[in-house]
């Protein structure tokens, strides 16, 4: 099995005839994913890449039965693409756009609040259930099918632990990239109860770094009493206090947000943590060998 997609996910492209959106959907189809339809408004009626292209989402969901959202669109448009998607009835969005004002990602969540669907990011990389089907920009050259789940706010750390992964052959159920920004859709808590819930995923593995209260929460959720083992690693150990790194989302304020504060907490709650990058896949290894 595997979370958020599968074989039967169905994807609209939103903002399929600029660059990105074309590489991606063209890389997304070589895949095997069900990619049925893209959006670009003022250019309905066309096709593109074989595809038809509607004026909105809701006609590819009427046409096509799109579930699932992809979206490559400029950050000023990205906030009207979610919730015209949501809209629609999309189950899932998955927002591969960075550089989206903080406000008007409030303004998103704020109005996704109480609707069935699920956001993935802003500033992802997006969701793959290996063999199955990609949305978004992960290689699917690296990933092996199997029955470890990863969640991540890494982009290319998460790469380096897939393959890490697949080198030992330990195959990856979904991979969800849950966005660098500071303000996202599904959290760490959100994909690890997913995962809890799938039989096929047997461990979880956490790539998280410095910034945010994200692996804080989801270690409360561990200590509760999570039912499979999880590795973690985050990224940020020798960042200095006040100062932001790379995502947006990465900034530590005060002694809240440091990598030690969320090792800390995770390693409280069980969670078994990787002492460096190039050390993930062979940490889990040993987890799993020894039961752990």
């Amino acid at each position: 099995m595997s979370i958020l997609v599968d074989v039967r996910t169905r994807v609209v492209v939103q903002g399929i005839t600029g660059h990105e959106g074309s590489v991606h959907a063209k890389s997304m189809l070589e895949y095997g994913t069900r990619v049925v339809a893209g959006v670009t408004p003022g250019k309905g009626g066309t096709t593109h890449l074989g595809f038809p292209v509607y004026d909105t989402v809701a006609e590819a969901v009427r046409q096509d039965g799109a579930d699932t959202a992809a979206i490559f669109v400029p950050a000023l448009a990205a906030a009207d693409s979610i919730m015209e998607a949501a809209d629609a009835g999309i189950g899932l969005i998955v927002c591969v756009t960075e550089g989206i004002p903080v406000l008007d990602m409030i303004r998103v969540k704020a109005y996704l609040r109480g609707r069935a669907t699920r956001l993935v990011g802003p500033n992802t990389p997006g969701v793959i259930s290996p063999g199955q089907s990609k949305v978004g920009l992960f290689p699917g050259s690296i990933h092996l099918p199997g029955r470890v789940g990863i969640i991540s706010r890494a982009g290319t750390l998460t790469y380096e632990a897939v393959y890490q992964l697949t080198t030992l052959g330990l195959g990856q159920s979904t991979v969800v990239g849950i966005g660098a920004d500071s303000v996202v859709g599904l959290s760490f808590a959100h994909v690890l109860t997913l995962f809890r819930d799938d039989p096929n995923t047997t461990a979880v593995v956490l790539i998280g770094e410095i910034g945010g209260r994200a692996e804080e929460d989801a270690a409360a959720l561990i200590a509760q009493g999570y039912p499979k083992p999880v590795i973690a690693f985050i990224a940020g150990q020798a960042a200095p206090p006040g100062r932001r790194l790379g995502h947006a989302g990465a900034i530590v304020s005060g002694r809240h947000g440091t990598a030690q504060e969320k090792i800390g907490a995770l390693w409280e709650a069980g969670v078994l943590i990787a002492p460096g990058p190039a050390e993930i896949g062979a940490t889990v290894k040993g987890a799993l060998l020894k039961g752990y």
